[in-house]
């Protein structure tokens, strides 16, 4: 077994002291949070029933950034709404902004936008998977199980040529 707790993280990877007193790490997510969250089941008790039934789930994810200062700080917002249906009438909806702080460096400026629109969603997107999926079971359905997303084919679908971006 290692014991980690005698190695200086300030240490560079050889083991030298790095003598730099400036943020080397390209990436790195300062703080996540809910921002915004509902669950509904419009149809209350009427649902229990349903939820060993076939129900139709539509399940969407997009994000979005904003820069905080001009220092590479930025705010990243992964977006979940997943609405299930039985019978073409609602049974539960489930809305999540699941955000966090993400801060760059040293990366030139043409990578930072996709660096941060892809990496910051995809060290995300777990945790909201799993809001999401705990509240679908909480609400009294099976758990909700979104699978793996692509945040590079989505920063391409989204974002490639977006106009007007908040980043």
């Amino acid at each position: 077994m290692v014991d980690n707790s005698e190695v200086p993280l300030e240490n560079g990877a050889n083991g030298a002291q790095d003598n730099n007193t400036e943020n080397t790490v390209p990436f790195m997510i300062g703080a996540q949070y809910i921002k915004d969250f509902s669950f509904e089941n419009p149809r209350g008790i009427e649902t229990l029933s349903i939820a060993q039934q076939n129900m139709e789930v539509d399940v969407d994810v997009t994000t979005n950034a904003r820069s905080i200062n001009d220092e590479g700080v930025f705010e990243v917002s992964v977006f979940v709404r997943a609405e299930a249906t039985h019978d073409d009438s609602p049974v539960f909806i489930v809305e999540l902004t699941y955000s966090g702080i993400v801060q760059v460096s040293g990366i030139p400026e043409d990578d930072v936008r996709p660096i941060v629109l892809i990496e910051g969603p995809r060290h995300l997107f777990p945790f909201a998977r799993s809001i999401v999926s705990n509240a679908v079971r909480d609400g009294g359905f099976p758990p909700l199980m979104i699978n793996p997303i692509d945040f590079g084919a989505l920063y391409v679908e989204q974002h490639v040529d977006a106009e007007g971006s908040d980043i």
